[in-house]
C-alpha cells in the first residue's frame, strides 16, 4: 500500500491542448500510461474524441471541449500546448482563426502557466524555417518564410508563439520547452487532412492515382510519431535551463517521387502517379538537423520509413474498410 501512495504522490496532472488530435492522442496515452492524470482540452475542429475511445472514462482522463484563444482557468502541473490545426487543408480553411490560434492560444497558455508557475511545453514546427537555404536544418537558422503568403498564417502564427514562449521567459522566468516537429505520420492522421503521407495512402487504397505537386523532386523527412512521443516526453523532463528550442525529426530524406513509389509498392496499387502544378510556397526541401537533440537525450529515430508506412496504411486500411457503407 505503500508503494501505492507514493504513486499518487507523484502523479501530475497534465493539461494537454489539441489532445484529441492526432499528436496530442499520442501524447495523451503516453501519459496515462505513466500515471498521469491528464485533462484533455480541444474545440474538436480537427480532432475526433474517436482518438481516445479506447480509454475507459475515469479519474485519469478529463475531455474538454474549450477553444484556447478564450482563457481557460484551471489548476495543473505541466501544461503540453499543441492547439492548432497543422495540414494545410485544414489551417488555410480559416486562415485568421489559424493565427489567433497560435498566438493568443500561446499567450493564454502561457498566462495559465504564470500563474500555476508550470513548466509549459510548446509544439513548434519546422515550417517556422519556410523554404529553407539552409540544409539540413539547425535550430541557429531563422528561416526564410513568406510572411504574405497563404502559409502565412501557420509559419509565422508559429514563429510569433515561439516569441512570446521566449519573451515570457525573459520576463517572468517562465519553465519553458520548445520543439520544432518535423514531418510526423502515423495512425490517427486524417483521411482528408492534406499532408502527403496521408494524401498518398488513401490515393493508393481508393484505387486513386497519386497526385504529386510539382515535379517530385521536393524532399521531406518523415517521422513515425511513437519516435516523436519519445523525444516529447524527454525534453519535458530537460533541465529548467534548457529551453530549447530543438529540432524533433527523422533525417532520413526522401523526394515526394520516392515516397509515392513505396506507397505503391507496399499497397499493391496499379493508378500509378499523377503530376499536379506546384503548390505556392512548397518548400523545395526539409531535413532536421537533429544533433542537439542526440547531445541532449541521445534522440535517434528507431523506426524506419517502410516500417512506419506499413503500420500506417494498416490503419488506413481499416478505418476505411469501416466507413464503407
Amino acid at each position: 500500500m505503500a508503494i501505492k501512495r507514493q504513486d499518487r504522490l507523484r502523479r501530475k496532472r497534465v493539461l494537454v491542448t489539441g489532445g484529441a488530435g492526432f499528436l496530442g492522442s499520442h501524447l495523451i496515452d503516453r501519459l496515462i500510461a505513466r500515471g498521469d492524470s491528464v485533462l484533455c482540452v480541444d474545440n474538436f475542429f480537427t480532432g475526433s474524441r474517436d482518438n481516445l475511445a479506447h480509454h475507459q472514462p475515469g479519474p485519469q482522463l478529463e475531455i474538454l471541449r474549450h477553444d484556447v484563444t478564450f482563457p481557460l482557468y484551471v489548476e495543473v502541473d505541466e501544461i503540453f500546448n499543441l492547439a492548432c490545426p497543422a495540414s494545410p487543408v485544414h489551417y488555410q480553411h480559416d486562415p485568421v482563426q489559424t493565427t489567433k490560434t497560435s498566438v493568443i492560444g500561446a499567450i493564454n497558455m502561457l498566462g495559465l502557466a504564470k500563474r500555476l508557475r508550470a513548466r509549459i511545453f510548446q509544439a513548434s514546427t519546422s515550417e517556422v524555417y519556410g523554404n529553407p537555404l539552409v540544409h539540413p536544418q539547425p535550430e541557429t537558422y531563422h528561416g526564410d518564410v513568406n510572411p504574405i503568403g497563404p502559409r502565412a498564417c501557420y509559419d509565422e502564427g508559429k514563429r510569433c508563439a515561439e516569441t512570446l514562449f521566449f519573451d515570457y521567459r525573459r520576463q517572468h522566468a517562465l519553465d519553458i520547452k520548445v520543439a520544432r516537429i518535423f514531418n510526423t505520420y502515423g495512425p490517427r492522421m486524417q483521411a482528408d487532412d492534406g499532408r502527403v503521407i496521408s494524401n498518398f495512402i488513401v490515393q493508393a487504397l481508393t484505387g486513386n492515382a497519386i497526385t504529386i505537386y510539382g515535379t517530385g523532386a521536393q524532399t521531406r523527412s518523415f517521422c513515425y510519431v511513437d519516435d516523436l512521443m519519445d523525444a516529447f516526453l524527454a525534453i519535458m523532463a530537460l533541465p529548467e535551463d534548457v529551453t530549447g528550442p530543438i529540432n524533433i525529426g527523422n533525417p532520413g530524406e526522401f523526394s515526394m517521387l520516392e515516397l509515392a513509389q513505396l506507397v505503391i509498392e507496399l499497397t499493391g496499387s496499379k493508378a500509378g502517379i499523377k503530376f499536379l502544378e506546384p503548390v505556392v510556397d512548397d518548400p523545395a526541401q526539409r531535413r532536421p538537423d537533429i544533433s542537439q537533440a542526440k547531445a541532449l537525450f541521445n534522440f535517434e529515430p528507431k523506426v524506419a520509413l517502410k516500417q512506419g508506412l506499413e503500420r500506417t496504411i494498416d490503419y488506413f486500411d481499416g478505418h476505411l474498410r469501416q466507413a464503407k457503407p
